[in-house]
């Protein structure tokens, strides 16, 4: 079977491997809509919704020899990943195939170790010698992706922009450092970085410093999320959804700046009317680009 999504042509079944929250159900459904019958590979203690409405099956991200089976039988032809991944796998865990064995034999350490970019990217590798295509989300769904300018009716002010400039500037060194892909600036100074607990525990702590008082009671900062440099598309893009603008606020935040065309903005329309409600501003940026108010 081929099908057509867009330009992109999908040869064999769509699949989708589902980590953690909401995002690997938007990126199903989008399938549907575009005519295709995605099977959901879970992933065992990440995978958190109901998948009794699609094809699926529970599996451990290490166990590529079952995975390698369940590919065969369902005829998968692309895959897509979505979702959080919070647990690495022990190389105990790991029960390989002879093609992922023969076509990179040292690189199943990067399963248990190294940053996430080159987890993934060793994900997509072996994926790949399985013979599956592996698409990014934004290929099955476009609409999920940040445009150029603000989504709801606030904007940022120059004291905003500053910060928006200095966030980015911390978060594209930290994406160098294959870290992390989130940076807060209040007043133009940086004030925290994303690490492996993710974007909203970040956020907790700096409403944290709010309370010990280690930054000011009032409202300003900006949240800025940006692609990591060098990062394959393929895989955790960055995103925001309603948590994050909910998070932000009470953070004390003005607002959140996403890299147009390279981030993802997950139930839009809730983010939009939620950001509108608390007053913060939500806007896609080019990293680098002056005056993007």
């Amino acid at each position: 079977m081929t099908a057509a999504t867009g330009a992109l042509e999908i040869s064999g079944r769509l699949a989708i491997l589902a980590g953690k929250g909401q995002f690997p159900v938007l990126i199903a459904k989008a399938a549907r809509q575009l005519g295709h019958d995605p099977y959901i590979f879970g992933i065992k203690g990440e995978s958190d919704q109901d998948w009794s409405g699609f094809d699926h099956f529970q599996i451990s991200i290490a166990d590529l020899s079952a995975f390698s089976k369940l590919v065969r039988r369902e005829a998968i032809g692309s895959i897509v990943l979505a979702g959080g991944i919070g647990r690495r796998p022990k190389m105990s865990d790991v029960r390989p195939t002879w093609r992922s064995l023969l076509a990179s034999p040292a690189s199943l350490r990067l399963l248990a170790s190294g940053g996430d970019d080159k987890l993934l990217r060793f994900a997509i590798k072996v994926l790949e010698n399985e013979g599956v295509k592996v698409l990014g989300a934004q290929q099955v769904a476009p609409g999920l992706l940040g445009q150029v300018g603000p989504l709801g009716l606030v904007r940022p002010d120059k004291n905003d922009l500053k910060d928006i400039a200095a966030a980015s500037e911390a978060a594209l060194a930290l994406g160098r450092l294959d870290v992390g892909q989130g940076a807060v600036s209040v007043r133009g100074r940086v004030v925290a970085l994303e690490g492996l607990e993710g974007t909203d525990a970040m956020l907790e702590r700096v409403a944290g410093l709010r309370v010990d008082k280690r930054l000011s009671a009032g409202r300003g900062g900006v949240l800025v999320k940006l692609c990591k440099p060098g990062q394959d598309e393929r895989a955790d893009l960055p995103s925001i959804g309603p948590d994050t603008v909910t998070n932000a606020h009470a953070a004390g935040l003005a607002g959140i700046a996403v890299e147009a065309g390279r981030a993802l903005v997950l139930e839009r329309e809730t983010v939009v009317a939620e950001a509108d409600r608390l007053g913060l501003f939500v806007i896609g940026i080019i990293p680098g680009a002056e005056g993007q108010g």
